[in-house]
Parts: structure tokens; sequence; C-alpha cells
């Protein structure tokens, strides 16, 4: 199978920590194949590291839609600031 598009929601949101090792472990690598991913997650660093842009929903909104690298050293709002920084533990 070739998919031109993965969809992956809360992938790990269940899964002890060595699993949630694996199955981001295996999230990387199709992200370094290049492969086109949509995912969901609250897995902060994950994204941080693999996404080319960051889309923050909130009560059902698209808050923001930025380029990664903008959404984490520029955060458009002081909730969403509030959020990444509890998230990483800031």
């Amino acid at each position: 199978m070739e998919p031109l598009l993965l969809l992956f929601d809360e992938a790990t949101s269940v899964l002890d920590p060595e699993l949630v090792g694996e199955v981001l472990a295996v999230m990387r690598r199709l992200s370094d194949e290049k492969r086109t991913m949509l995912v969901v997650t609250h897995e902060l660093r994950f994204a941080r590291e693999a996404a080319d842009r960051i889309v923050f929903m909130e009560a059902g909104r698209i808050v923001a839609d930025l380029p990664t690298s903008v959404f984490f050293e520029e955060p458009p709002t002081p909730r969403i600031a509030a959020f990444i920084a509890a998230s990483l533990g800031k």
C-alpha cells in the first residue's frame, strides 16, 4: 500500500509509555520518508519535531494555522503560549 495521506487521531492517547515511544518512532520514520500525515495529538514534542504546520483547535474551532517554527517560537495568543508552556514543561 502507498496511501497519499495517513490519518492519526490521538494514536498514543491510551497507550502505556513504552508503547507511546514505539508508535511515535514509527510515525517519525514515516515523517522522515516525507509521508503526508494528518495527526491529531497532544504530544507537542513529537509535533514540534515532525510537523510542517500546526493547527491549534479549541472548542471545535481553528484558533491558529501556522508553520511549526512560528507556532512554537511566536505563539499567536496568550492561551496558546500557556498551552505550549504547560505541555512542554516550560
